[in-house]
């Protein structure tokens, strides 16, 4: 392990904001973010596979009266995050170290409203499916975490899985379908409020078009 990586180890295990393994609330936190976390009943929206945190901290400066939590595996890219949000003061962000396969340990049915996932991995060869973050598997556990009517977003670059996951998205019975192969000229631009991830600024750079989608998908 590098020096910068141990750095940013010890970083999390200090960091309020960090909920990982090893803090008495990993165990505890499950149905009691507004409760014990976050202080009030304000909307939660999730990013997952949030890597640096670039959409939950911006999100959490465009919005301060709803609580975001980004959700990833990997510690150091998440200590970045919650650096970011420590620096600017942000007290409507938690950052929660875990495998994404592991949700339902850590939020009950109904306790999260918007589901954000921004450039995942493709998973591109056919036995990788089961771990694409657009599978049947994971909808449902979207399905179940979210309130009636929650919101599911998606962002990617890459047009298979954007194909994959469209046509996942509609045999899961999502409604209030919206969809662009082209976000930056595309009405749907507004939503995501011009936050970019690092590799989203290098593919748009490319010249490469943003696939994005949201529906509805209520809990079930």
């Amino acid at each position: 392990m590098t020096r910068r990586k141990t750095h940013r180890f010890l970083q999390n295990a200090e960091s309020t904001n960090v909920i990982e393994s090893g803090k008495p609330i990993y165990k505890t936190i499950r149905g009691h973010w507004r409760t014990d976390y976050f202080g009030n009943e304000n909307p939660i929206i999730l990013e997952l596979a949030c890597g640096k945190g670039e959409y939950t901290v911006g999100l959490a400066q465009a919005f301060p009266n709803v609580n975001f939590i980004g959700v990833d595996i990997k510690g150091d890219r998440i200590a970045r995050g919650s650096k970011a949000a420590q620096t600017l003061g942000l007290t409507n962000v938690a950052f929660l170290r875990t495998d994404i396969n592991f949700l339902t340990e850590f939020f009950r049915t109904g306790e999260v409203n918007e589901i954000w996932i921004t450039f995942p991995d493709p998973q591109p060869r056919p036995k990788q499916e089961k771990h694409r973050l657009t599978h049947p598997r994971f909808l449902a556990t979207y399905q179940k975490l979210l309130v009636s009517g929650g919101t599911l977003h998606l962002k990617t670059d890459n047009p298979e899985l954007f194909a994959y996951s469209l046509e996942q998205v509609q045999a899961a019975k999502g409604t209030n379908l919206q969809y662009t192969t082209d976000l930056y000229n595309s009405p749907l631009n507004e939503i995501h409020l011009g936050i970019k991830t690092k590799y989203e600024q290098i593919f748009f750079d490319k010249g490469f078009t943003i696939n994005y989608l949201q529906c509805k998908m209520g809990a079930i």
